[in-house]
Protein backbone atom coordinates (compact mmCIF):
# COMPACT_ATOMS: atom_id res chain seq x y z
CA UNK A 1 0.00 0.00 0.00
CA UNK A 2 1.13 3.79 -0.60
CA UNK A 3 1.49 5.77 2.16
CA UNK A 4 1.38 9.40 0.20
CA UNK A 5 -2.03 8.22 -0.51
CA UNK A 6 -3.30 7.84 3.45
CA UNK A 7 -4.78 10.96 4.43
CA UNK A 8 -2.67 12.25 7.45
CA UNK A 9 -4.21 11.77 11.20
CA UNK A 10 -3.80 15.76 11.62
CA UNK A 11 -6.09 16.53 8.76
CA UNK A 12 -7.81 13.78 8.96
CA UNK A 13 -8.80 14.84 12.42
CA UNK A 14 -9.73 18.40 11.28
CA UNK A 15 -11.49 17.20 8.39
CA UNK A 16 -13.51 15.28 11.44
CA UNK A 17 -14.44 18.42 13.03
CA UNK A 18 -15.46 19.91 10.49
CA UNK A 19 -18.15 17.56 9.27
CA UNK A 20 -18.80 17.30 13.18
CA UNK A 21 -20.05 20.63 13.27
CA UNK A 22 -22.03 20.72 10.05
CA UNK A 23 -23.92 17.77 11.48
CA UNK A 24 -26.30 19.90 12.95
CA UNK A 25 -28.81 21.28 11.13
CA UNK A 26 -29.50 24.26 12.92
CA UNK A 27 -25.29 25.03 12.14
CA UNK A 28 -25.93 24.47 8.20
CA UNK A 29 -28.75 26.80 8.27
CA UNK A 30 -26.78 29.66 9.95
CA UNK A 31 -23.44 29.34 8.02
CA UNK A 32 -26.10 29.10 4.88
CA UNK A 33 -27.53 31.99 5.80
CA UNK A 34 -24.55 34.01 6.37
CA UNK A 35 -23.07 32.93 3.25
CA UNK A 36 -25.35 34.77 1.94
CA UNK A 37 -24.79 38.43 3.52
CA UNK A 38 -22.77 41.06 2.17
CA UNK A 39 -21.49 42.15 5.21
CA UNK A 40 -20.86 41.02 8.34
CA UNK A 41 -23.90 40.29 10.90
CA UNK A 42 -24.88 41.37 14.42
CA UNK A 43 -26.27 38.09 16.36
CA UNK A 44 -29.83 40.52 16.65
CA UNK A 45 -30.00 40.41 12.86
CA UNK A 46 -29.31 36.30 12.73
CA UNK A 47 -32.20 35.91 15.94
CA UNK A 48 -34.46 38.29 13.42
CA UNK A 49 -33.88 36.13 10.60
CA UNK A 50 -33.83 33.07 12.03
CA UNK A 51 -36.75 31.04 14.19
CA UNK A 52 -34.44 30.75 17.29
CA UNK A 53 -33.52 32.26 20.78
CA UNK A 54 -30.74 34.24 20.96
CA UNK A 55 -28.62 31.93 23.28
CA UNK A 56 -29.77 29.21 20.12
CA UNK A 57 -28.25 31.45 17.74
CA UNK A 58 -25.16 32.49 20.48
CA UNK A 59 -24.00 28.93 21.07
CA UNK A 60 -24.05 27.25 17.08
CA UNK A 61 -21.93 30.45 16.16
CA UNK A 62 -19.49 29.96 18.69
CA UNK A 63 -19.21 25.88 17.36
CA UNK A 64 -18.94 27.61 14.04
CA UNK A 65 -16.31 30.18 15.44
CA UNK A 66 -14.39 27.34 17.24
CA UNK A 67 -13.72 25.15 13.53
CA UNK A 68 -13.10 28.70 11.75
CA UNK A 69 -16.46 28.40 9.62
CA UNK A 70 -17.43 31.80 10.66
CA UNK A 71 -14.96 34.69 12.45
CA UNK A 72 -16.54 36.71 14.87
CA UNK A 73 -15.80 40.21 15.23
CA UNK A 74 -16.08 42.59 18.39
CA UNK A 75 -17.18 46.25 17.88
CA UNK A 76 -18.25 47.73 20.75
CA UNK A 77 -20.78 46.09 23.23
CA UNK A 78 -21.74 43.96 20.00
CA UNK A 79 -19.95 41.00 18.26
CA UNK A 80 -20.61 40.61 14.21
CA UNK A 81 -20.09 37.69 12.09
CA UNK A 82 -18.94 36.91 8.68
CA UNK A 83 -18.04 33.69 6.92
CA UNK A 84 -14.41 32.82 7.12
CA UNK A 85 -13.70 33.11 3.11
CA UNK A 86 -11.08 30.61 3.46
CA UNK A 87 -13.36 27.30 4.60
CA UNK A 88 -15.68 28.33 1.76
CA UNK A 89 -12.88 27.18 -0.33
CA UNK A 90 -11.16 24.85 1.85
CA UNK A 91 -14.56 22.70 2.82
CA UNK A 92 -15.34 21.35 -1.00
CA UNK A 93 -11.51 20.42 -1.14
CA UNK A 94 -12.05 18.80 2.10
CA UNK A 95 -14.57 16.50 0.45
CA UNK A 96 -12.72 15.99 -2.25
CA UNK A 97 -9.60 15.06 -0.93
CA UNK A 98 -11.20 12.71 1.54
CA UNK A 99 -12.85 10.96 -1.05
CA UNK A 100 -10.32 11.31 -4.14
CA UNK A 101 -6.95 12.56 -2.83
CA UNK A 102 -7.02 15.69 -4.52
CA UNK A 103 -4.39 17.99 -3.42
CA UNK A 104 -5.91 20.60 -1.18
CA UNK A 105 -5.00 22.52 2.62
CA UNK A 106 -7.98 22.77 5.15
CA UNK A 107 -8.30 26.38 7.22
CA UNK A 108 -7.34 25.93 9.79
CA UNK A 109 -5.00 28.73 10.85
CA UNK A 110 -2.31 26.06 11.16
CA UNK A 111 -2.49 25.10 7.64
CA UNK A 112 -1.55 26.69 4.59
CA UNK A 113 -4.41 28.61 2.58
CA UNK A 114 -6.29 27.16 -0.78
CA UNK A 115 -6.78 29.82 -3.80
CA UNK A 116 -10.26 31.19 -4.07
CA UNK A 117 -11.31 28.77 -6.83
CA UNK A 118 -13.32 26.70 -5.22
CA UNK A 119 -14.85 29.64 -3.26
CA UNK A 120 -16.28 30.79 -6.18
CA UNK A 121 -17.95 27.84 -7.16
CA UNK A 122 -19.46 26.76 -3.31
CA UNK A 123 -21.23 30.36 -3.21
CA UNK A 124 -22.87 30.82 -6.85
CA UNK A 125 -26.66 29.94 -7.37
CA UNK A 126 -27.77 27.06 -8.70
CA UNK A 127 -30.81 26.97 -10.87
Amino acid sequence: MNATRILSRDVAEEYADWFRTLADPTRVQLLAWLARQDRPVPVRDVVDALPLSQSTVSHHLAVLARTCFVVATKEGTSTYYTVNPSCLSALPTAADQIMAGASGICCSPTLTDLSGTAARTLTQERP
